[in-house]
């Protein structure tokens, strides 16, 4: 059983990257970029009534860990390489801790995952995340792309 779920987190794994390299791709502003990011994570977990991060910590620690470690590379390199077309865009301050930034961010996506059972919760408070990340970052150009953000529903 534990080497099959290992086998479905690397696929789901490596589906989320080939989605988000698709978006990248796309050669979107960098908080537009964003927010098709985190659509697409709504899109893809709308089924679940509970959060898949949450059971496997609190099922199968040890398979938790190991997804854990991938998502750090993951998510470390897709938000540094977002702030930096973010400041090369206008949209993100030119005098920000990019590494810091992306420290406080990725720990309070993790926090909310880990730490709520329920998806919906975890939408909401990923979008708060979002925003509040986005808007510590922003110059004026970039509150004005945010707004419109915030403006456009997400699927």
């Amino acid at each position: 059983k534990e080497i099959l779920i290992e086998e479905i987190t690397d696929m789901i794994h490596t589906e989320i990257h080939e989605i988000v390299d698709q978006i990248v791709a796309e050669n979107n502003n960098a908080i537009e970029e964003n927010y098709k990011i985190r659509s697409m994570f709504k899109e893809m977990f709308k089924a679940a009534d509970t959060s898949p991060v949450y059971q496997l910590k609190k099922h199968y620690p040890q398979i938790h860990e190991g997804v854990r470690q991938n998502q750090v590379s993951l998510c470390g390199e897709m938000f540094k390489n977002n702030i930096i077309k973010g400041i090369q865009q206008g949209l993100y301050r030119e005098n920000i801790n990019i590494d810091m930034f992306v420290k406080f961010y990725y720990e309070l996506i993790l926090s909310i995952n880990e730490n709520n059972q329920f998806e919906k919760d975890i939408n909401v408070l990923e979008l708060q995340a979002l925003e509040y990340h986005i808007r510590a970052m922003a110059t004026e150009k970039g509150i004005i792309e945010l707004e419109k953000q915030l403006n456009t529903p997400i699927l």
